[in-house]
């Protein structure tokens, strides 16, 4: 077992690749297996289609069928994915995970960002999208994994506490 956290490939029912992706995000915030299941990704493409003289441009599952998690893997996060609902197994021979070598990554397209952000907790942010635009909020918690914040917005007169995503927040000049 490595210390370090792979890539395996998840088979899932077809059409349940983001159902599965978004089950196993509540199960990990839920039972705190952030430190075991660190991703979890279904790889899109742009596709251009043409339709009635129109070139339109749409997202497609790249892998239909499929879901990328990056886990470290366990008994215990082996056990929460395999019992996900629509999942039906982990590519590898017999029930033997096999994770993804590094060029099978880089040809499937899955992306890791470096995360590099200049956030604090305690300090002020601006929200410039989503519904809370404008919004000042001041970080609480900061999540690197899930590359999202936790900050108390005054709203109302009442603060209220909001999970945001790294890219829906500027720090206050």
């Amino acid at each position: 077992m490595s210390e370090r956290a792979r890539w395996y490939v998840v088979h899932t029912y077809s059409g349940y690749e983001n159902k599965v992706k978004a089950n196993i995000e509540k199960t990990v915030e839920n039972r705190n297996l952030e430190s075991l299941i660190h991703d979890i990704q279904v790889p899109m493409e742009e596709v251009i289609e043409e339709k009635d003289g129109k070139q339109k441009v749409s997202l497609k599952k790249k892998f239909p069928g499929y879901v990328l998690i990056k886990m470290l893997m366990t008994d215990e996060s082996w056990y929460v994915v395999r019992n996900t609902r629509g999942v039906t197994g982990f590519v590898g021979p017999g029930s033997k995970p096999v994770p993804l070598t590094d060029e099978e990554i880089e040809t499937m397209g899955v992306v890791e960002v470096p995360v590099d952000i200049d956030l604090e907790v305690g300090e002020s942010v601006v929200v410039i999208s989503g519904p809370l635009r404008e919004f000042v909020a001041i970080i609480q918690e900061i999540s690197i994994e899930k590359r999202k914040i936790k900050a108390l917005i005054d709203m109302f007169g009442r603060e209220t506490l909001a999970e945001l995503d790294f890219n829906q927040v500027e720090k206050l000049v």
